[in-house]
C-alpha cells in the first residue's frame, strides 16, 4: 500500500509539472477559447523560458492575449464602477510585447492574432486608462511613462477614435506634476491642435503662460478658447482676469460687469469671479458670491478661505470708517460701525479656523489668525504663536 501511494504521488507531480510545462500551443488554444485570464498564465511561462523567449511568436502571443484580456477587463469596470482590475499593467505589457516582436521578426503574424503593425495603432485608448489611472495615484512618473506609450500609438496612424486632445491634456498633468512646465506647455499646445474640446486644456495653458509673463500668448488662448468653446463661463472669467493681470481695470470691470450670473454655478467659477472682486478691493460683492457658494456646495477650502480673506478686509476698512466717524465727533455712528467691524472679525476668525482644520499646516490661515488673536487680544494668541514657531 505504500508503494502504491508513493506512486500515485508521484504521478500527480508529473502531471501537475506537465501542466505547468511552457507551450505556446497550449496559450494560442487558451486565446483561441477567448480565456484571456488562463491564457495569460500559459504565455508567462513561456516569455520566461530561454528558448520560447527568444521566439517573435512568444511576444506576439503575449501581446494579443494581454491586449485582449486589458478590454475585458476595461470593460467589465466601464459596467461595474466597482469591479477591480485584476492585471493592470496588461495595456502597456501588451504594447511593449508587440515591439518586442517586432524586433525579432518585423513580419511577426499568427492566425487570428494582430500583427504588431496592426496592434501598436490601436493600444492609445487602453494606455490612455492605465495612465490616468496611475495618475490619479499619484504615480506621475509612471503615468508619464504609459502615456508616452499611448502617443505614440496614437500617432502612428490616423486615429480610429479620435480623443480630441484629451491623451495630451493628461501628458501635460504629468508633466506639470513632475514639474517640467515649458514640455507641459507643448503638451497643452498640441492638446488645442488635436481640436481639444476640453476648457481645462485653455485654462492650464493660459496660467502656464501667466507663470512665464507671456501676455500676447495668454491672450491669444483666451481667444482661441472663446472660439472653441462661446459659451464657457471659465473661460470667459479668465479673460476679465487677463485685464486685471495687465492693469487694464477699465476693460476689466466692464467685462466683469457683463458676466452671466446665472452661468456661475460652480463653486469654481464663483471662486475665481469672486477672487477678481477681492483683485478690484470689492470684499462686499466677493462675500455675497462665496456665500452662494458656501451654501450650496460642499465644503470647499478655496471658498472658505476666500471668505475669511473678505471678511478680514471688510473689518478693517469698516473699523477705518468708525475712527473718521469718531474724529468727527459722531460717537453714536462711529459705534454702530465699530460693532459692524467686530462682527465682520468673529466671522473672518470663524472662516480661517475652519480653512485651519482643512489645512493644519496652511501658514497663510495661521498667520491672518495670528493677527485676528492680536487684535482682539485672545487667549488663543499664545497657542497659535507656538504653533507657528515665531
Amino acid at each position: 500500500m505504500k508503494r502504491i501511494f508513493l506512486s500515485v504521488c508521484m504521478s500527480l507531480l508529473l502531471i501537475t509539472a506537465f501542466c505547468q510545462k511552457p507551450s505556446l500551443t497550449k496559450a494560442y488554444n487558451l486565446y483561441y477559447e477567448r480565456n484571456f485570464t488562463k491564457a495569460k498564465a500559459a504565455i508567462d511561462l513561456c516569455t520566461t523560458d530561454e528558448k520560447l523567449s527568444a521566439k517573435a511568436s512568444t511576444w506576439l502571443y503575449k501581446a494579443n492575449i494581454y491586449y485582449y484580456l486589458a478590454n475585458e477587463e476595461y470593460g467589465k469596470r466601464q459596467n461595474d464602477e466597482s469591479y477591480k482590475i485584476a492585471a493592470p499593467t496588461t495595456p502597456e505589457e501588451a504594447y511593449d510585447a508587440f515591439v518586442k516582436a517586432k524586433s525579432i521578426n518585423k513580419n511577426a503574424m499568427a492566425t487570428d492574432m494582430l500583427a504588431p503593425d496592426e496592434g501598436l495603432p490601436k493600444m492609445y485608448t487602453l494606455l490612455l486608462i492605465q495612465g490616468v489611472d496611475l495618475l490619479m495615484d499619484n504615480k506621475y512618473d509612471a503615468g508619464k511613462r504609459v502615456l508616452e506609450k499611448a502617443i505614440k500609438s496614437y500617432e502612428m496612424q490616423k486615429p480610429e477614435y479620435p480623443l480630441n486632445g484629451e491623451i495630451y491634456y493628461y501628458y501635460a498633468y504629468a508633466l506639470e506634476m513632475l514639474n517640467r512646465p515649458k514640455d507641459a506647455i507643448a503638451a497643452y499646445e498640441k492638446a488645442i491642435t488635436d481640436n481639444s474640446k476640453d476648457a481645462n486644456v485653455f485654462l492650464r495653458l493660459i496660467e502656464n503662460y501667466k507663470k512665464d509673463n507671456l501676455k500676447e500668448k495668454v491672450l491669444e488662448t483666451i481667444e482661441k478658447g472663446k472660439q472653441t468653446l462661446p459659451d464657457n463661463i471659465d473661460i470667459k472669467v479668465a479673460e476679465v482676469d487677463y485685464y486685471y493681470w495687465v492693469k487694464d481695470n477699465k476693460k476689466g470691470k466692464e467685462l466683469l460687469q457683463k458676466l452671466p450670473a446665472a452661468a456661475l454655478n460652480t463653486p469654481t467659477s464663483i471662486v475665481n469671479v469672486a477672487n477678481i472682486y477681492i483683485t478690484d478691493s470689492n470684499y462686499t460683492e466677493a462675500e455675497t458670491m462665496l456665500q452662494r457658494a458656501y451654501r450650496s456646495y460642499e465644503p470647499n477650502f478655496a471658498v472658505i478661505y476666500n471668505l475669511g480673506v473678505c471678511c478680514y478686509y471688510i473689518s478693517q476698512n469698516k473699523f477705518a470708517e468708525a475712527n473718521q466717524y469718531d474724529v468727527q465727533g459722531n460717537k453714536e455712528r462711529a459705534a454702530a460701525v465699530k460693532k459692524e467691524s467686530d462682527d465682520y472679525l468673529d466671522k473672518a476668525e470663524n472662516y480661517f479656523e475652519k480653512a485651519l482644520e482643512m489645512e493644519p499646516s496652511e501658514e497663510s490661515v495661521l498667520n491672518i489668525l495670528k493677527n485676528i488673536y492680536a487684535r482682539k487680544q485672545s487667549p488663543k494668541y499664545d497657542e497659535i504663536i507656538k504653533r507657528i514657531g515665531n
